[in-house]
């Protein structure tokens, strides 16, 4: 199986469904070897099968292609390295590794119970954390010993958290996180030949189909923006050797759409030379804000119609 991804050992994290399973599926096509992580959760994270990623597995081997199934719990600091070191005990290297997998527990903030934030907080941010933790830690030692990297990391942020959503508080502030992790890895990891990426996934899935109720669906046969295979693309060019001078950034991606997400920048300022008398503030603050670009809708979109 030839591709752009040949003979690169990858993982996907939440690769049974959805998204993941695109990933998986679409770096399989392409030639890669891929390790189909999922702990089988439903979408809140409650429960656990390797069911449906043996399904994945078993698709990917009837198309040709190499697969191993791994069931660790990506938040498990330990689970997240046991899942590093089956990719290089199985295929003998690890060059791309994508954290994907995500959980749902929306509320309002007024109703939010400290064990829906912590949960959400958990899969996401520390289920990024931890495998990017222990595949850092192998590039570097690789890198060190004086061995040739070109790795890379392509995270999972969303617009829930680089633009807001209300309703969405836990989940929005990890994938903010996720976004800012993904900058600041870029920054640590590039003298090891590593570069870290991410994506904000817009498709249709179990985690978004209550968010995205009666959506038109193409024709029979026509192209469906909404499709979770969709977002394969960008994810396994980002792994493969051309992407090799594109670091730190956060791309939207829906359909056939693809974006690059501007990150918080200074805007207008005003420099006292002087400590601030707060009753000074009163005219200065709102006057900053009138000339400053207004926040990005959850679509992205700047008010007014600019992008």
């Amino acid at each position: 199986m030839g591709g752009i991804v040949e003979g690169r050992v990858v993982i996907v994290t939440g690769a049974a469904r959805g998204i993941g399973r695109g990933h998986a599926l679409e770096f399989a096509r392409q030639g890669a070897k891929v390790v189909v992580n999922d702990l089988g959760a439903e979408v809140d994270g409650t429960g656990s099968s390797t069911g449906a990623a043996g399904e994945v597995v078993e698709e990917i081997r009837a198309m040709g292609g190499e697969a191993v199934v791994d069931g660790e719990d990506v938040s498990d600091f330990d689970g997240a390295r046991r899942m590093v070191e089956r990719a290089v005990e199985t295929f003998g290297d690890l060059h791309v590794l994508v954290n994907n997998a995500g959980i749902l527990r929306d509320r309002m903030l007024v109703n939010m119970t400290a064990d829906e934030w912590d949960a959400v907080i958990r899969v996401h941010l520390r289920g990024t954390f931890a495998p990017l933790r222990h595949a850092a830690a192998y590039w570097r030692s690789r890198s060190k010993a004086g061995e040739p990297v070109d790795a890379r990391v392509i995270n999972t942020t969303s617009s829930s958290g680089i633009y807001g959503n209300a309703g969405q508080g836990n989940y929005g502030a990890a994938k903010a996180g996720i976004a800012s992790l993904t900058i600041i890895a870029a920054k640590e990891l590039a003298r090891y030949g590593v570069t870290v990426n991410a994506v904000a996934p817009a498709a249709l899935t179990r985690m978004t189909e209550n968010l995205i109720p009666g959506g038109r669906r193409p024709a029979e046969g026509g192209f469906d923006p909404a499709a979770p295979d969709n977002i394969a693309p960008l994810v396994v060019w980002l792994a493969s050797a051309q992407s090799r001078g594109i670091t730190g950034r956060v791309f939207n991606v829906r359909g056939g759409h693809i974006s690059v997400a501007e990150g918080w920048h200074a805007g207008p300022g005003v420099d006292k030379d002087a400590r601030w008398d707060p009753a000074e503030l009163g005219e200065v603050i709102p006057a900053l804000v009138d000339k400053a670009a207004p926040n990005a809708l959850t679509s992205g979109r700047i008010p007014n119609g600019e992008e």
